[in-house]
């Protein structure tokens, strides 16, 4: 693997440290403001909202820019954007704050996916690809963790630095060992938007966004389960959130493999294996040590679900790649809105050891969704006997495998 691969997939364990580490911290910040913690919720949900509904347009409107410029433009927002929510003095100043970065965020990921599967041969884009979502499992190991036990030690505002210290330190690496990337290929906006007409494409969007929805309904809410059910306090709740983690990495890491060989299947087991470790949780969240052995599966399921959106959602549009992987970004975090908001709706009103119920019907559905194929026909050896073309035909195909 090239060294800017993974200078990329420390970019994106910076964004995303500031994303999701709002999630440790969110009771904190709920307690400082006096706001409920559904309130509390759309400092992520919002962030994610916004990336939803801006995501293709960012991505199309900077799509002939120098493609490490625009990284580096996005990790410098997100530096500023961590300072402003430190210092805030209200909480609607704090949801500006988090605001902000969001409209960059999905060119980021789009762009350096793209680069990293491009930087290789076209058999090693899924790993060089997972290197980079690799940064998304190092966050959740380090990132939301690290700024959930600065919170505990200091102050939340102090986390906002931390973060805002490791958004630097990527853009650092960045504008100091990541060569130039121009754009050569000059490709019309309308020549990319073909892909929209891709019916299967459209199928595995929404999936991915209710798969995503079913995770962050209970996901984003974990600090708060942790310490209402599980009665864990602020250091526990931390070292849980690096179990969780860090069984992630290793997870990650499995599913990338698992998606080389079958991705129908992979996408199936991944989501009847959380299924199952939602109803643990439920059964045994008041247990202090089966929920400690419960986040450690849980956690090691849990980021696979990232690298099957990407490589289910992107690999039906191959001549778009960055529009397929905004749309995926967008739709993802469609997901982590709509799982957010239902989530806090259902502890507002049922408590927060309800949730997990919601996440379950999401993720069933998201399962029914796996048998849904909006098939194509191509001329055969013999043309008046069509072949229909599977997903998995088009995945493989697009992976060069």
């Amino acid at each position: 693997m090239k060294k800017s691969i993974y200078i990329m997939a420390l970019g994106a364990f910076g964004i995303i440290t500031t994303e999701f580490g709002i999630i440790g911290i969110m009771p904190a910040i709920a307690k400082h403001f006096q706001v409920s913690i559904d309130t509390a919720g759309w400092l992520l949900s919002g962030f994610a909202l916004t990336i939803a509904l801006t995501g293709p347009f960012s991505v199309l409107l900077t799509s002939k820019i120098n493609r490490k410029v625009m990284m580096c433009l996005v990790l410098l927002t997100f530096v500023l954007s961590n300072i402003l929510s430190a210092v805030s003095p209200n909480f609607t100043v704090l949801m500006i704050a988090r605001i902000l970065p969001a409209f960059l965020h999905p060119v980021f990921w789009a762009v350096a996916t793209v680069a990293a599967s491009k930087q290789v041969e076209p058999k090693d884009a899924p790993k060089a690809v997972s290197v980079v979502l690799g940064g998304l499992s190092v966050a959740t190991v380090l990132g939301v963790p690290i700024t959930t036990y600065i919170a505990d030690l200091i102050n939340w505002q102090a986390s906002f630095i931390v973060s805002g210290i490791i958004n630097l330190i990527a853009f650092a690496a960045l504008l100091a060992f990541v060569p130039s990337m121009p754009v050569i290929e000059n490709q019309s906006v309308k020549s990319q938007l073909v892909i929209l007409k891709k019916g299967q494409m459209w199928v595995n969007l929404v999936a991915t966004m209710i798969m995503i929805a079913g995770i962050f309904a209970t996901y984003s809410f974990l600090a708060e389960y942790l310490g209402k059910i599980s009665s864990m306090n602020g250091k526990q709740i931390s070292l849980m959130l690096l179990l969780f983690g860090a069984t992630g990495i290793a997870g990650n890491w499995v599913t990338g493999l698992a998606l080389s060989k079958n991705v129908l299947l992979t996408t199936r087991f991944f989501l009847l294996s959380l299924i199952a470790v939602h109803m643990l949780a439920y059964t045994f969240g008041g247990l202090f040590i089966p929920m400690t052995a419960i986040i450690g599966i849980w956690g090691f399921i849990h980021t696979g679900g990232f690298l099957i959106g990407q490589t289910r959602s992107t690999a039906e549009a191959p001549e778009a790649p960055e529009l397929a992987a905004s749309l995926m970004v967008s739709f993802g975090n469609a997901g982590v809105t709509l799982g957010t908001f239902l989530g806090g709706m259902i502890i507002t009103r049922f408590g927060v050891h309800e949730v997990i119920w919601i996440s379950i019907l999401l993720l069933v559905l998201a399962l029914g969704l796996t048998w849904v194929f909006v098939g194509r026909k191509v001329p055969a050896a013999d043309p008046e006997t069509p072949v229909e073309i599977t997903e998995e035909d088009v995945v493989e195909e697009a992976l060069g495998v």
